[in-house]
């Protein structure tokens, strides 16, 4: 990541720089008290690339509907960048080549590039005899870094329009399922999570979140004076 004096928008949504995700009164509400750290684990006789398959690929789903719900809200004018917190985030195309894009444009590669991923025999085969790639769990952790980009977007840029629809319930038991999810096996570098550490405590340390809380604080507290670009 470099540090830039860029602004990672042209303007900070407003309201969303004090955080307001993490109000007691919203972290609290989920439309689940199931513990999320249970159903993560490998079931027994399952084999793990068919769990990390199925997982990723609902995962997928969930987090393109639930953007969906604020997509008329997230436009080039009002999300000039694909920002969460202090990072900006660029999209890098098929070459390598880093691609300067908004918010939108931004969610749109990723959802079609995870869609063609998914919907690819070769490479999540879904009838019986086919085997997955070597390279199967670094695309499943490409995409997971993904899809955590447009969570975080959502929280940092729309939770305010997600308040609203009354919809912030189902971000926060999808958030929290996803990170837990991420966490029981590895598929997301804590540093590439820092930025969401604070929500990350809150909503998976307590009791319906069902997670630990280990590593989850410190980061995203001391970071927070210069924009990054990744």
């Amino acid at each position: 990541m470099r540090k830039s004096k860029a602004k990672p928008n042209g303007k900070k949504p407003a309201g969303e720089e004090k955080k307001m995700y993490l109000e007691p009164e919203h972290t609290k509400s989920r439309i689940t008290d199931f513990e999320f750290k249970e159903l993560v684990v490998l079931p027994r006789e399952i084999d793990l690339n068919e769990w990390l398959a199925s997982n990723t690929t609902t995962f997928f789903h969930h987090i393109n509907l639930q953007y969906s719900t604020i997509s008329e809200f997230c436009t080039g004018e009002t999300c000039q960048t694909m920002a969460v917190c202090n990072t900006q985030y660029y999209w890098y195309d098929e070459r390598g080549k880093k691609v300067k894009c908004t918010a939108p444009q931004y969610v749109d590669f990723v959802m079609s590039s995870v869609q063609k991923l998914v919907t690819d025999e070769d490479v999540f085969p879904t009838k019986y005899g086919r085997e997955f790639p070597s390279s199967f769990e670094a695309l499943v952790k490409k995409i997971c870094r993904h899809l955590f980009h447009v969570l975080g977007h959502i929280y940092w840029a729309h939770f305010k329009e997600t308040l609203a629809l009354e919809l912030h319930g189902h971000l926060n038991t999808l958030y929290a399922h996803f990170i837990l999810f991420t966490r029981e096996f590895s598929l997301l570098d804590p540093k590439e999570t820092a930025i969401m550490d604070d929500l990350t405590e809150v909503l998976c340390s307590s009791p319906t979140g069902g997670g630990s809380g280990d590593g989850a604080s410190g980061g995203a507290s001391g970071a927070q004076n210069h924009v990054k670009e990744r």
